[in-house]
């Protein structure tokens, strides 16, 4: 019953005009950059984040929701009228979506991905709702030891997932993890990496090095690469966006599907959205009573992948909320949001910021509502939009993230970071190197040294600890297995394929 209440309590707030206001702004803003091609979430929210500093911390939280929801709504639309993912989560949309769009069905592929995703996000919510509390309460059992021990498993899996090859995903979070001892040691007071910088005695800003390196990296890696690929022509929507009743019969299942399986898999460490969109695609094609049509445009295989795409991301809020520990590179952003207002989230973050995370999980609710009926109507304005040139709309992004990192400190520095951070994320793009480990790394890596102190301190300088307690030294072990283990199968394919003689 405490639940209800917390949550009416948090509806009372989300319903204020001014965070509804907030809510419907967020919806918008995300959906409009989400949609264009190339821009995931993780991008968007970077983009968009410096809007969020002129509110109060409930304010600017529920606007930035929106946003990352509306980020995720909007990869939809590219995927299945240009058959551009904007990242790899949206393969299996494109492969039924762009078929039924090129035989005249682009509105009910358009329609099975937007109640698809509003399905997912609402089950998600209330997972997030119940089973958040719980969690929180068993994380303040957890002592530094297991907590440092946690972060080890979340660095080791994002690298060993996102990377395809293992060192390259190493180099991009020892990077990330140099950027945040940048600054001020807090139990010496030494200066570290400063470099006689008096603006970087308190860090590298975070906002500035994912504004660069999504944003403004992702702006100038689609502006090389736009005199090699030709821009992709859109097919138009054509007849009404919406399903018949043969469309609701075939995707409703699937959505469920595609929930259940995205939602435990995203809130894992490095779980990510990639592995539960195929995971649902595969058994939709193995379930599908009209497997004839994969592959030439069966709606089974757009619904269960959204939904399992949207379930994914909505669940790295549980780890992050009452963990304080991002997932994914999304979370990572989303985590900096919450850094901008001094906020922490963690297994406190339930009893200390009430009122906070109550609106908040409440105007997810809420955003969900508003971006279906948001979505559906303006499919036709987002196909207009999508109609402008390329090179205009990467322009305007680059030039939207440099002013919004300069507005948001008015400080050169900080703009000077984001255009080199840009910079290195368009080399870490053309090289293959992962993104997602550095921003990881530069975010946790002061908690992490935080939590290896504290530990240290409470076992009197005695390394061992991290063995000796049996948690600890468990997380660790799967730590070493997740690294290992991805380089283990590599070795034993390679002497496969090697011929014997």
């Amino acid at each position: 019953m405490d639940v209800l209440s917390h949550l009416t309590d948090g509806f009372a707030s989300a319903f204020s005009p001014m965070h509804l206001l907030l809510a419907f702004a967020g919806c918008t803003l995300g959906s409009l950059v989400g949609v264009l091609p190339g821009l995931g979430p993780a991008t968007t929210v970077a983009l968009l984040l410096p809007l969020t500093y002129v509110f109060d911390p409930v304010g600017a939280l529920v606007l930035f929701a929106g946003i990352y929801y509306g980020g995720m709504y909007g990869g939809s639309t590219t995927a299945i009228l240009l058959n551009v993912p904007g990242e790899t989560a949206s393969v299996p949309t494109t492969l039924e979506g762009h078929p039924m769009a090129r035989s005249g069905r682009a509105g009910a592929a358009l329609a099975t991905a937007a109640i698809g995703s509003f399905v997912a996000g609402t089950i998600s919510t209330v997972a997030i709702t119940f089973i958040g509390p719980a969690m929180s309460r068993v994380a303040e059992s957890i002592q530094p030891a297991e907590y440092f021990a946690v972060m080890v498993l979340a660095f080791a899996t994002v690298t060993a997932v996102v990377a395809d090859a293992p060192a390259r995903g190493l180099c991009s979070l020892f990077l990330g993890l140099a950027i945040g001892l940048v600054g001020i040691d807090s139990l010496t007071g030494q200066v570290r990496y400063a470099f006689g910088v008096p603006e970087l005695y308190d860090g590298v800003q975070v906002v500035a090095v994912a504004v660069g390196l999504f944003a403004i990296g992702e702006g100038l890696y689609t502006a090389a690469r736009m005199r090699r690929a030709p821009e992709e022509q859109m097919l138009p929507v054509g007849g009404r966006i919406g399903m018949s009743r043969e469309d609701w019969g075939r995707s409703w299942k699937p959505w469920l599907r595609g929930t259940a399986i995205g939602l435990p898999i995203g809130a894992l460490p490095a779980g990510g959205a990639e592995i539960p969109t195929f995971l649902s695609y595969n058994l939709e094609r193995r379930l599908s009573q009209h497997k004839k049509q994969f592959g030439k445009g069966a709606i089974e295989g757009v619904a269960g992948p959204e939904a399992a795409n949207n379930a994914a991301f909505s669940g790295v809020l549980m780890p992050l909320l009452t963990l304080g520990i991002p997932t994914s590179a999304t979370a990572s952003v989303l985590l900096i949001a919450f850094q901008m207002y001094d906020v922490q989230p963690g297994p406190q973050l339930f009893q200390t910021q009430s009122a906070l995370v109550w609106t908040l999980i409440a105007s997810l609710y809420i955003g969900n509502v508003m971006l279906l009926v948001l979505n559906l109507p303006m499919i036709p304005l987002w196909v207009r939009l999508l109609k402008l040139p390329r090179p205009l709309l990467t322009a305007g992004i680059i030039v939207f993230a440099t002013l919004g990192v300069y507005a948001l400190s008015q400080n050169a520095v900080d703009l000077a970071i984001a255009v080199a951070f840009g910079v290195l994320g368009f080399l870490m793009r053309r090289t293959g190197y992962p993104v997602a480990p550095l921003i990881l790394g530069a975010v946790l890596g002061p908690m992490t040294e935080t939590q290896f102190r504290r530990a240290l301190a409470f076992s009197e300088g005695d390394w061992t600890v991290f063995l000796t307690r049996p948690v600890s030294a468990g997380i660790l072990c799967l730590a070493l297995a997740s690294l290992a283990g991805p380089m283990a199968v590599r070795l034993l394919r390679r002497r496969r394929s090697v011929p014997s003689i």
